[in-house]
């Protein structure tokens, strides 16, 4: 469905401001098609995924700190940024579930993909169910302090209830209902 001819606009320009590591900045400008312009600054991210794998008895996650957020014990689920040029978003969620708790998945579907805070920034995150777990262990890369935990699948609200991530809140509200119907 098309938005609304009053709601369709194009980028006239754009300005750099700041470049770093993850993420840059600009500042955009858009035309509607009214006629009326508007200034925007935009936080660009490569994008990331993220991953919801268990078993039969438990969902895997992991706690680590999270300077951004003073947070030094986080509780999320397996994931990492689409930061290899050209990887597609599952070949990244297999090599961030690797890298990360150590195992492969027999069993991958995609759940959704969304954007993280639609008004200032365009990540987009992928989501994945992985299944039919085994070990797969690879290198993690070696700033990251990753503690695998291995959460009872009928305490998902006990986990929901420990994070405040919203990838990891969108994807144990989504095995939940998966698990319940």
């Amino acid at each position: 469905m098309s938005p609304p001819p009053e709601r369709r606009f194009t980028r006239i320009a754009s300005t750099p401001i700041w470049s770093g590591r993850i993420v840059s900045v600009t500042r955009d400008r858009f035309r509607f098609a009214d006629g009326h312009e508007v200034e925007r600054e935009i936080v660009h991210h490569p994008g990331a995924v993220g991953i919801v794998a268990h078993d039969q008895a438990h969902v895997l996650l992991v706690r680590q700190p999270r300077p951004a957020v003073g947070d030094p014990d986080a509780l999320e689920i397996p994931a990492g940024k689409l930061d290899v040029a050209g990887e597609p978003p599952l070949a990244t969620a297999r090599r961030e579930l690797a890298e990360e708790i150590g195992c492969a998945a027999g069993r991958w579907e995609p759940i959704l993909d969304y954007c993280t805070s639609i008004g200032v920034l365009d990540e987009v995150v992928h989501l994945f169910h992985a299944t039919e777990l085994r070990d797969a262990r690879a290198k993690a890369e070696e700033d990251e302090r990753i503690e695998v935990v291995r959460w009872p699948l009928d305490d998902l609200g006990g986990a929901l209830a420990a994070t405040r991530d919203s990838k990891t809140l969108i994807g144990l509200m989504w095995l939940r209902e998966r698990l319940r119907g």
